[in-house]
């Protein structure tokens, strides 16, 4: 998110004040997280993690990383996968404080991190000096969709009615997005149309449901943001859906992806699980099963319903090239941002 100017006058102490308490909380809520992930790590340190593992959510409850961590802790419970389960949300830097966290506890096998486009995204965006290369990757999971929508009232009936406007006036047509995993979506679709992604006037919202809000009040004209975000209001008639992100279209949703509509836009949100890095093959390979295991359960797949989730399982030296690839793909998009 780009920070904006801040215009500081002697009458405004009272926000400056609110401000830093803000940032304050922030940092403090960040610092608990972190002590209490230490006090769980080291009591369980070099544990059988069949016995006890912790599953850190690299952000606050409520969003899809803490989704699939309390989804795996359900079904390894209800399965006895594993004896007891912890979720740990450890917010910060778009999930790369956790990610510097789980790294630091190499060779243990009690604690895995939940990861995804959006982290490996962060990683690359603020330029961690920890990466995906000091965790062991066991296992993508599910992936997530993103939808382009509009608000029901809207003149662009089509993909092509938005992409048309859009070229003809960049700056005309304002963009949203719940999280910077949805900016690299309009990035992609920018660069598929011709467009240079430089000139779009893309307004960063905190969240799908303000994203949607700035839909439904007019701040933004278009938005690109998950689909299980947006479908009540797609459901209810208030939301247009222009497209559908995926390679190909999805059984139970009837969205023309961007694809059949002659737009090569295909990033998804993949959720990953990680652990610490030096492993040797035989942990990691035990811990691979333990995440196969719980994918395999009823729970998991009532999550899956609930979440809209579409299974994608990828493991192993699939799994090192399928990052390396999507290292890739996003880094070239930052630089068409000129980031």
């Amino acid at each position: 998110m780009t920070d904006r100017p801040v215009t500081e006058t002697p009458a405004r102490p009272r926000a400056r004040r609110t401000i830093a308490r803000g940032i304050g909380t922030a940092v403090a809520a960040v610092s608990i997280a972190v002590a209490a992930f230490g006090s769980v790590t080291s009591a369980a340190a070099g544990g059988d993690p069949t016995t006890s593992i912790t599953l850190v959510a690299p952000a606050a409850a409520g969003g899809g990383w803490d989704g699939v961590a309390r989804s795996m802790q359900q079904a390894q419970r209800a399965n006895g996968i594993v004896n007891s389960v912890q979720v740990v949300n450890m917010p910060g830097a778009g999930g790369t404080i956790a990610l510097g966290n789980v790294a630091r506890l190499a060779g243990q096998t009690d604690t895995l991190l939940v990861g995804g486009t959006g982290l490996l995204a962060a990683e690359i965006q603020f330029g961690s000096a920890v990466t995906h290369d000091d965790v062991t990757p066991l296992a993508v999971t599910v992936e997530e969709y993103d939808v382009i929508v509009v608000p029901a009232d809207s003149p662009y009936e089509t993909l092509d009615d938005l992409v048309a406007a859009w070229r003809d006036e960049p700056g005309s047509v304002p963009w949203t997005g719940g999280g910077s995993f949805d900016q690299l979506v309009v990035t992609d679709l920018a660069v598929s149309a011709g467009l240079d992604p430089a000139d779009t006037n893309y307004i960063p919202s905190d969240g799908g449901g303000e994203a949607i809000q700035a839909l439904l009040n007019g701040t933004a004209a278009a938005a690109s943001g998950g689909y299980p975000d947006n479908i009540d209001q797609i459901e209810s008639g208030r939301l247009r859906a222009l497209a559908l992100v995926a390679a190909e279209p999805v059984d139970g949703i009837d969205i023309p992806t961007a694809v059949d509509q002659g737009y090569d836009v295909t990033l998804t949100n993949w959720r990953m699980i990680m652990a610490p890095g030096g492993l040797d093959d035989e942990q990691r390979t035990q811990l691979t099963g333990i995440v196969r295991d719980t994918v395999a359960t009823p729970e998991w797949a009532d999550a899956m319903d609930r979440y809209h989730w579409t299974e994608r399982i990828i493991t192993g030296d699939d799994l090192d090239a399928f990052i390396d690839e999507e290292r890739e793909r996003i880094t070239a998009l930052y630089e068409e941002l000129g980031r």
